[in-house]
């Protein structure tokens, strides 16, 4: 017997994705191949990237969707949207008109494009994360800074999830975040505040999912492990962490990023119409080791 995922009919705003290796473009393909529809919003200074990744030749092996389906990832549309700012006036003037910032790409903005472009929103995938000074420990790390990691990678969430709200009316949505273990643990070299936004980000999940759960819609975060992303380079030596897991974990094995879209693609799933408020550690186990 066979259990489908089927999201045919479904549409799906992923956001975060910058290149071809990291957990956005793994979980686009993956709710793409189980049938919904696609619409990545970027940076805008990526987007450019990003496009070059979905036309080029180099790239076809990478766009190439899961599960043995025909196909590969094709978005029905890529829209540049800054989720630090919730409306155009809120674009610092110095950036307006730079590469990515010529249009208003604001999330009211970015919207605006989304309404004109489907009639409804299923799906709300969170992969935003930044802090400007990721390299550096909490105690030297800028009240500026800090607060811009809360900005991006906290509070968008609950930005992204209240400006779709009016799209996912009826529809019985789900709303997925990614986030790391660093939100409860001690993970000394994981700076630039992010271990703070991560903790917000999961906090502000399970405040969602009973806010958005009279609609009828849920609200889920996967707490990933270590996985060798080109942001992940930046946050410290991501080799030492992946083998760490893959000696110390229940599993005794690393993580890739099907594991992840996996588990995205459960949570957007019928399978998991009771699932919300929750976090669910896609990491080996290695969450629940004491050492």
């Amino acid at each position: 017997m066979v259990v489908p995922v089927n999201l045919t009919g479904k549409v799906a705003l992923v956001t975060g994705v910058a290149d071809d290796v990291g957990f956005g473009w793994h979980i686009a393909k993956a709710l793409q191949a189980a049938g919904a529809e696609i619409v990545l919003l970027s940076h805008p200074r990526v987007c450019s990237i990003v496009e070059r990744f979905l036309t080029r030749d180099k790239s076809a092996a990478e766009r190439k969707l899961p599960f043995g389906v025909d196909g590969e990832l094709k978005p029905r549309a890529l829209i540049g949207c800054d989720v630090a700012c919730d409306t155009a006036a809120d674009i610092p003037e110095a950036m307006k008109g730079e590469k990515g910032y010529e249009s208003d790409v604001s999330l009211e903005g970015a919207f605006a494009r989304v309404r004109a472009l489907v009639p409804h929103v299923d799906l709300v995938i969170h992969c935003v994360a930044f802090s400007p000074e990721i390299a550096k420990a909490l105690p030297e790390v800028s009240r500026k800074a800090y607060l811009t990691a809360q900005s991006v990678s906290s509070y968008s969430l609950t930005a992204l999830a209240q400006a779709a709200r009016p799209l996912m009316k009826g529809r019985e949505g789900s709303v997925v975040g990614l986030s790391y273990m660093a939100s409860e643990r001690a993970v000394p070299f994981y700076g630039g505040g992010m271990s703070s936004a991560k903790a917000s980000l999961e906090s502000d999940s399970r405040m969602l999912a009973w806010f958005f759960g009279e609609d009828g819609h849920r609200v889920n975060i996967v707490s990933a492990g270590p996985y060798a992303s080109r942001a992940a380079k930046s946050i410290g030596d991501i080799g030492t962490m992946i083998d760490t897991t893959a000696q110390k974990s229940p599993l005794r094995r690393a993580i890739d990023a099907d594991d992840v879209a996996n588990a995205v693609l459960f949570l957007c799933s019928d399978l998991s119409r009771n699932v919300t408020g929750t976090t669910l550690y896609v990491d080996a186990g290695y969450h629940a080791m004491g050492v």
